[in-house]
């Protein structure tokens, strides 16, 4: 599977659930019971390297943001959200978190950021597909977010780095 392939499955899925995460989840397990366990291992592999990829420490601030505060677990689930967002907006937020701002102008913490479903939905289509679980990828998640942590509880840190998400959603 290409990247192409990739984000279309994603797309069509997200276009399916009118946007609501777990619905999507379940559109995308649905798109990936179409296609092959081994084309399932591929596609799972790119939602990982995607998901690796946005593992930053300034991302992580941009959704310490929107979240209104972000536990490693929930930065997880908003990784596998941003990665539900479609490419335009993955891309976009990986170079640069704080458009944020205008990739997502209809943000909703209540309704948004968490993808937790659609970090399980090639798990769940390769077990039905094989009666197995999906195999080992053979990747690890770096032990620290990619960059220089700093302080996300202090606003004039925050209003610095992310001026436009710190104009919305700031304190």
């Amino acid at each position: 599977m290409d990247e192409t392939g990739f984000w279309q499955l994603v797309d069509g899925a997200r276009e399916a659930a009118a946007g609501d995460p777990d619905e999507q989840a379940e559109a995308l397990v649905e798109r990936l019971l179409r296609l092959t366990p081994d084309e399932v291992l591929d596609f799972a592999r790119q939602f990982e390297a995607r998901f690796q990829r946005a593992y930053t420490v300034e991302l992580w601030g941009a959704a310490y943001l929107l979240l209104d505060g972000a536990s490693e677990d929930a930065f997880d689930y908003f990784r596998c959200w941003l990665i539900g967002q479609g490419r335009e907006v993955f891309e976009g937020a990986v170079h640069e978190p704080d458009a944020l701002a205008e990739l997502v102008p209809d943000f909703d913490e209540e309704e948004d950021g968490d993808g937790e479903e659609l970090g399980y939905a090639a798990d769940e289509a390769y077990e039905r597909l094989t009666g197995l679980p999906l195999p080992d990828l053979g990747v690890r998640q770096p032990p620290a977010a990619e960059g220089v942590y700093f302080d996300f509880a202090d606003g004039a840190v925050m209003a610095a780095r992310y001026p436009r998400l710190w104009e919305l959603y700031g304190d």
